[in-house]
């Protein structure tokens, strides 16, 4: 790869010198981290209530 291209590729990227732009990105990432993990809460919680009602469904089928 020539140099030339490297540098045609990189030019999309974009480094703020003011940091400070990076606080809003920061605090939605926080945001939908939260997000996702209380939704991952719930869907293991859904699925041990789905398990243990299947489980007494289905528990005389295994003897």
């Amino acid at each position: 790869m020539k140099k030339g291209s490297v540098l045609t590729m990189m030019e999309f990227l974009y480094f703020p010198e003011d940091k400070s732009l990076y606080i809003p990105a920061i605090i939605s990432l926080t945001i939908f981290f939260i997000g996702a993990l209380v939704a991952m809460y719930f869907f293991k919680k859904a699925s041990k209530k789905e398990e243990a009602k299947w489980e007494q469904k289905y528990k005389n089928m295994k003897d």
